[in-house]
């Protein structure tokens, strides 16, 4: 159900009073102009949540990915988490995930037709994406985690809502794990919630709309995520769809912030589930390889290992797996998937606000099937569908 996730400790709570009184006030001075919000003369989406802990931020950004690829040029500009790498840094073939980061590299690997760069500071690396002669042509960009990154003004704010972790029954850190106030959400354009149950009722969604209280200018959408064909990371074997894992114990393999989605989804799907979970990021040390050798080991066969796509990225270049690991190792590709038949209205708000605001006169002057309702320009401010002031 949903919340099901939260865990609240109450006796954080005076810490979490003192975290939320310093980002209020954060908060406050951008409000009031002290603190400057740059805009761009391009259209830029960010994506991001105000939690700590996965909402499904990379496969929603490589959902917008997909469906803009094809209309405009798409840069993806990400602070590149625990990257051994510092500054601007623009992702070529040969880069790895020390200078670019995981969920980069990923990205980067799936999607070589468009421009993936990490900055720490996103002010810079926009004007770097939009002034180097490689990367000048640029169409859209798509800020990675930047809910927070008050600094730049994103023409379209996406705030992503774990539907296990809802914000509104959340508190802040450390007794919760929210950012900062629940306050903080009026500043989307659109609200997702994400990893919704298949089986979400018509009447779930309408308390759950209720209960968001969104403002009239924000839109709310809710997706789940759709399990592709596990594909070996190392083997030369073919992929396995998910109702072939029905005869198998699998090793569920995972360094990701919210494992226990994947966990739930998976559990039925095969004799056995056996989960190896790791902190976020996690780089895997000799330690942990010989952890995961040892288990894969001790488990009755037939089996198989499952991990991620963020995770390959990361045991790809660890030493020490053995032979049997590698052998029997499968990525689980995750993808986005709206209900309610929200997709069609979500992609023309996108792509309507993108051709709008888009410095290419060719792509501008397209038309759009359905063209957004949302737009606002004012003055020298392209790049806002909002009705309010972010």
């Amino acid at each position: 159900m949903e919340g099901d996730l939260i865990k609240i400790h109450d006796w954080l709570l005076p810490l979490s009073w003192l975290y939320g009184a310093g980002v209020r006030l954060r908060n406050w001075l951008f409000n009031v102009g002290l603190l400057h919000q740059q805009t761009y003369d391009i259209p830029v989406i960010s994506v991001g949540n105000i939690t700590v802990g996965g909402t499904g931020k990379t496969p929603h950004v490589e959902y917008l990915i997909r469906l803009l690829k094809n209309v405009a040029k798409v840069a993806v500009l990400s602070r590149g988490y625990k990257r051994k790498s510092h500054g601007y840094v623009m992702a070529e073939k040969d880069s790895t995930v020390a200078d670019i980061g995981d969920e980069p590299f990923q990205m980067k690997q799936k999607f070589n037709d468009i421009y993936v760069a990490v900055d720490a500071k996103r002010r810079e690396g926009i004007d770097r994406l939009t002034h180097d002669n490689e990367t000048k042509d640029v169409d859209v960009i798509l800020l990675d985690d930047a809910f927070q990154h008050r600094y730049v003004k994103p023409g379209i704010n996406i705030l992503l809502v774990d539907y296990h972790r809802l914000i509104i029954y959340d508190k802040l850190l450390p007794a919760g794990r929210l950012r900062e106030p629940l306050s903080g959400k009026r500043r989307a354009d659109f609200v997702i919630i994400t990893k919704c149950p298949a089986d979400l009722k018509p009447m779930d969604i309408r308390v759950l709309t209720k209960a968001m209280n969104l403002y009239p200018y924000q839109e709310l959408f809710f997706t789940m995520m759709k399990y592709g064909d596990c594909y070996p990371l190392y083997a030369q074997q073919e992929a396995k769809a998910l109702q072939e894992l029905k005869g198998l114990n699998v090793l569920l393999l995972t360094g990701i912030a919210s494992p226990e989605e994947m966990q739930h989804d998976l559990q039925d799907k095969c004799r056995s589930l056996q989960s190896l979970t790791f902190g976020d990021h996690h780089a895997f040390t000799p330690k942990d390889v010989e952890n995961i050798n040892e288990t894969f080991a001790s488990m009755e066969a037939p089996k198989v290992i499952i991990t991620t796509e963020k995770d390959s990225t990361r045991l790809l270049q660890t030493e020490g797996l053995s032979e049997d690991v590698k052998k029997a190792l499968y990525v689980q590709p995750i993808e986005v998937k709206f209900m309610q038949e929200q997709e069609e209205l979500f992609n023309n708000k996108i792509i309507s606000y993108v051709r709008k605001n888009s410095r290419n006169s060719i792509l501008a002057k397209r038309k759009d099937a359905r063209p957004s309702h949302n737009s606002n320009h004012t003055g020298n401010r392209p790049g806002t569908i909002s009705f309010r002031d972010n």
